[in-house]
């Protein structure tokens, strides 16, 4: 995850993962929020359906999403 960057977007990085550009700052979970809602609009499914398994303060993040 980037953070503080004039656009948002999601680029692949290989067949499992993904660098996601957000505008937010990494303040009081604002970019966390930003990731989650980019994410469900990506992959089409509710913002509830997504969880940060770890890497909640860093840039490297695992991600679960349910269906």
């Amino acid at each position: 995850v980037k953070t503080g960057t004039s656009q948002e977007k999601i680029v692949p990085s290989s067949k499992d993962e993904l660098i996601v550009y957000l505008r937010a700052k990494p303040h009081d979970g604002e970019a966390n929020t930003a990731l989650i809602k980019l994410l469900s609009k990506h992959f089409k499914v509710a913002k509830s359906c997504i969880t940060i398994k770890s890497g909640a303060k860093s840039h490297t993040k695992i991600i679960s999403i349910n269906q």
